[in-house]
């Protein structure tokens, strides 16, 4: 038995060790896209889509992996459903960015702390799920959160909650119509959806005189180009997490990423967070300590669960 049981810790670490990547890559975000000014936010989204595409195209290609393509091609509920997701991510991406070069890290940082409370709150209202009594508390002071933020801020936090929202939106719809699907490949389907759109941005940008690509020196043009790699890496290093360890395990390191976000705005490039902002901050961090602890205890019921299945039963 011991054999099997140092494979499986091995897996575990390994497991962690990817998704602690995947998530501090995330975080560091921030300065990778504030690095690229004075690009604007619908100009780096387009130079994303289409460079993450040819990126998928040159694994793919050398993987000699396009079968699943016939899937696909086959399945028109799939292919709308990655369309809607594909929609949902650029949304996603384009208020994320706008948000980092307008010196608002700060805002989608919280965006990201608020998502897990969205999340829940999906489920039960598109999934029909049962929350057990601290995830109802969890989304109860989430509200209040958004609603102390909306009064506090005399304005309504639109940058938070469209990113919470959006992103919430394209995991309900990955986890409805392209769980079938990995990472890579419904990485490609949904760039490759978005890549028409990502044209047309440029050109119009061309158009006006607005595009900075190949304007500002190769370092800046090579920023952009990278922008492929730098989105599919933490994604295949979060696939390559999801195998080895429990969900429980990645909804904890996921808040590795807004904290890692909202010190970078705060420490590294400056931005202002006022008092009332911060108090906002607690209240949201109060609802992610009731969802923490509600996940460890359900973990640990689990557990004990299988744990009493494999005993065997006493003798007559």
């Amino acid at each position: 038995m011991s054999a099997p049981l140092a494979g499986d810790d091995a897996e575990l670490r390994r497991g962690t060790a990817y998704a602690f990547l995947a998530y501090g890559i995330w975080g560091l975000f921030p300065l990778y896209f504030h690095a690229l000014k004075p690009s604007g936010a619908f100009e780096i989204l387009a130079h994303r889509i289409l460079w993450t595409l040819a990126f998928c195209a040159v694994v793919l290609l050398v993987r000699r992996d396009f079968g699943w393509l016939r899937t696909v091609a086959s399945r028109p509920r799939l292919l709308g459903g990655l369309t809607i997701a594909a929609l949902l991510i650029a949304a996603n991406w384009v208020i994320y960015v706008l948000a980092v070069i307008t010196g608002r890290t700060y805002a989608a940082a919280l965006g990201y702390f608020l998502n897990p409370i969205v999340t829940v709150g999906l489920g039960v209202l598109v999934l029909r799920e049962r929350l057990r009594p601290l995830q109802w508390a969890a989304v109860t002071v989430g509200a209040v959160a958004a609603v102390y933020l909306t009064v506090a801020g005399g304005e309504f936090p639109w940058i938070a909650v469209s990113l919470a929202f959006s992103f919430a939106f394209y995991g309900l719809v990955k986890k409805k119509v392209g769980a079938t699907l990995d990472a890579m490949h419904s990485l490609t389907v949904e760039t490759a959806v978005l890549a028409p759109v990502a044209v047309g941005v440029l050109v119009w940008l061309g158009a006006q005189g607005s595009t900075t690509f190949g304007s500002h020196g190769g370092w800046h043009t090579g920023l952009l180009v990278a922008a492929g790699v730098v989105t599919a890496i933490p994604l295949l290093f979060f696939a390559a997490a999801a195998r080895r360890i429990p969900l429980v395990t990645i909804g904890l390191i996921q808040f590795l990423t807004p904290m890692l976000q909202l010190l970078i705005g705060v420490l590294v490039l400056g931005e202002h967070v006022s008092g009332a902002l911060w108090v906002g901050f607690g209240i949201v961090w109060v609802a992610l300590v009731l969802l923490t602890i509600d996940s460890l205890r359900q973990a640990h019921s689990n557990r004990r669960s299988r744990l009493a299945a494999l005993e065997p039963d006493p003798c007559p």
